[in-house]
């Protein structure tokens, strides 16, 4: 097993490697495949894609559970050629033996291009858990989202995401913002005449409240340790500043894309610089949460769009 350090170490240099072994400037026959293709930034046509993903633990945030929660999870989405799309998803719980089928969500929301190089996208999402689920972000209701990316001469795609999650009755609501910058590379032809595959290693910052980690650890993971005097003097050490706004986590990813016909299959290995997880690590310790300071998880979906 690779040691926390030397993770980071082989997920900078992949990231440096990549960005600099295929910095030429696309040419535009090319964008327009890609756009096509993906349907990233270009609506020419509508579409629909169905697939399913793996993501070997449930991670949000850098936060995690006590054990590891791997998460299959079908999906289905439509896309209008004007840029309006909608979409759902279910979760479902390999290693859990009761409710397997532990929550989904459904998506609607708008791409648009505001020029050749400046995108966006804004959506509305509805999200459903099981009663008993241990998501990290159970607790949620639902979610508006508006992001952003500017690409930058097909160098460097920096771009920035807002999220404002309404959280269930009783738990405050919580802001996010997440800034990342991408670099964008493509192999073509690699086993047949019309393939390709798309590479974007990626450095992303996420900051902002921690009300559903709060509500996970108090309703969740110590639901009945709160009725000890020592536990919820801890839990309410813990639960100070988690409206304030702070870094959460510092993130490392390579996506991986291939694409054939109609035919998309992808790998996303993801290292994450957990921040700002407990005010101290006396109180993680005592609560027998450990404060994990990294945390590396991947996702590996396949998908058939038409």
């Amino acid at each position: 097993m690779i040691k926390a350090p030397y993770k980071l170490f082989f997920m900078a240099i992949m990231f440096f490697l990549a960005a600099n072994g295929y910095s030429q400037t696309l040419p535009d026959s090319l964008k327009a495949t890609l756009n096509k293709a993906l349907n990233d930034t270009v609506k020419k046509k509508s579409s629909i894609k169905v697939g399913a993903n793996y993501t070997s633990n449930n991670v949000f945030m850098g936060r995690t559970g006590l054990t590891t929660t791997p998460i299959i999870s079908p999906d289905i989405k439509y896309t209008h050629k004007s840029g309006l799309y909608v979409s759902g998803t279910l979760d479902y719980l390999p290693d859990n033996k009761k409710n397997k089928v532990d929550g989904g969500d459904v998506s609607a929301g708008y791409e648009f291009d505001i020029t050749d190089s400046f995108s966006g996208d804004v959506s509305y999402t509805k999200l459903f858990y099981s009663t008993n689920s241990t998501q990290i972000g159970s607790s949620m209701s639902s979610t508006f989202n508006a992001n952003f990316d500017y690409d930058i001469s097909d160098i460097i795609t920096p771009s920035i995401s807002f999220d404002y999650d309404i959280n269930k009755q009783g738990i405050n609501n919580d802001a996010f913002l997440a800034f990342d910058i991408s670099h964008d590379i493509v192999f073509e032809k690699i086993f047949a005449a019309k393939d390709f595959i798309f590479i974007s290693p990626t450095i992303t910052v996420n900051a902002g409240t921690q009300n559903f980690y709060d509500a996970f650890l108090t309703q969740k993971v110590f639901k009945k340790a709160k009725k000890e005097a020592a536990q919820t003097a801890l839990i309410n050490k813990f639960e100070q500043n988690v409206d304030q706004f702070k870094l959460l986590d510092d993130e490392l990813s390579m996506p991986v894309e291939y694409k054939i016909n109609h035919f998309i299959f992808s790998f996303i290995p993801t290292y994450a610089i957990v921040e700002n997880e407990f005010k101290s690590a006396a109180i993680a310790k005592e609560l027998g949460v450990p404060e994990k300071p990294s945390v590396f998880y991947f996702t590996a979906g396949a998908a058939l769009k038409f």
